[in-house]
């Protein structure tokens, strides 16, 4: 399948053929393809400048940028670190949090380096391809192949309301799932720099949601035993799950918030790691304090795509974008009822605009299918 070009929702092959992109270009497109205003934004910044470093200078567009990312994300997330992609964004974040703790026990006049060097992700995570994401990583048919180059993150359960452990309830589940965490927690006191999670929804485990309240559970338990909380919203942002952001849900606040797909409205690539004050604090001083953070990408902060971000913000706030979502979402609701009592299907579950349709041999044991017969390429 080759496209050629699109229209809206449309794709259009180079025979002419049309197809629904139904899966919005990997979840990257929000408003459509060759959205007008979005062409226009593109167009005006290529007149200006194309790309400008983000090593020692800047541009207006990109500054304009960061200042509109830190208005509308959770709390105190004020400050930015462009990136080219999710998994881009997930490695920023990772070394921001092992920096952040040797440079914070520095300031308090520890002479000794934090231990705090571990990361905790969860069953079933997917946080992108590139190592350090991979590592966080949990999906062993995407990752089995370079274990040899991996680290090892302190795994937990993967919080999935619809399995549930023997003995707990849909009532019991977020209670239950964070009583794993503090478990883990507890036994690597001083070991932990931070806790990796996709909230709400896990997309690559299988559209996996959590327990209601779980996600407040993990803020809490992070600020009991002193770890930061990395929240990977690079396919639960920009309206997915009916709100900006996915942590808006239950008025979560991470330490370092991930942003990438939709970011641009699906037009180029560009991803975000968002800091609070405090852990940007932490890199804050003069040239011989040698606090900075050395990492970054060439095209980092690219204007062309920061004046498409720029410009799918705008159509996010401006043109009730987010109730249309929880709109749409009711209408795939009541959509999916048609499908939701077959033999076959085991759970139709939601959030927003992200739903998982899981298949099962026996809805009663919630058997899977047997391996090697492609259920879900049959159905596709």
């Amino acid at each position: 399948m080759v496209i050629a070009r699109g229209e809206g929702n449309w794709l259009i092959d180079i025979e002419g053929q049309r197809y629904l992109d139904g899966v919005s270009s990997l979840w990257c497109n929000l408003h459509g393809h060759c959205h007008p205003k979005i062409n226009d934004a593109i167009r005006r910044q290529l007149d200006q400048v194309s790309h400008v470093t983000s090593i020692g200078m800047g541009c207006a567009t990109t500054a304009t940028l960061a200042r509109r990312l830190a208005e509308i994300a959770p709390g105190d997330l004020d400050h930015v670190f462009f990136s080219s992609d999710g998994s881009s964004a997930i490695e920023a974040a990772l070394k921001m949090a092992l920096q952040y703790w040797r440079q914070r026990k520095t300031r308090e006049g520890d002479t000794n380096p934090s231990t705090k060097n571990r990361y905790v992700a969860f069953g079933s995570a997917y946080h992108g391809d590139t190592t350090g994401a991979v590592s966080l990583g949990d999906i062993p048919s995407f990752h089995r192949l370079f274990e040899a180059i991996l680290f090892r993150p302190l795994r937990v359960t993967c919080p999935d309301r619809y399995r549930l452990p023997s003995g707990v309830s849909s009532e019991t589940a977020a209670a239950s799932y964070a009583g794993q965490l503090e478990k883990v927690l507890r036994s690597h006191a001083g070991e932990v720099a931070a806790v990796v999670i996709e909230p709400l929804v896990q997309g690559a485990a299988g559209m996996v949601m959590h327990p209601e309240g779980f996600l407040t559970r993990v803020r809490e338990l992070c600020d009991r035993f002193d770890v930061l909380m990395i929240a990977d919203e690079v396919a639960t942002g920009f309206g997915r799950t009916g709100r900006m952001f996915a942590c808006d849900h239950e008025a979560v606040v991470p330490d370092l918030l991930c942003l990438g797909k939709g970011l641009t409205g699906g037009y180029l690539p560009m991803a975000a790691t968002i800091a609070r004050r405090k852990v940007f604090d932490s890199f804050w001083g003069g040239r011989s304090d040698a606090l900075q953070f050395c990492h970054g990408h060439s095209y980092s902060g690219n204007p062309l795509a920061a004046a498409a971000a720029l410009a799918s913000l705008d159509l996010l706030q401006s043109q009730g974008v987010l109730a249309a979502v929880v709109r749409k979402a009711c209408r795939l609701r009541e959509g999916l009822k048609a499908i939701a009592d077959h033999a076959w299907v085991g759970d139709v579950r939601q959030c927003g605009l992200m739903v998982g349709v899981e298949l099962v041999a026996d809805r009663e044991r919630r058997t899977r299918p047997a391996a090697g017969l492609e259920w879900g390429r049959q159905v596709c």
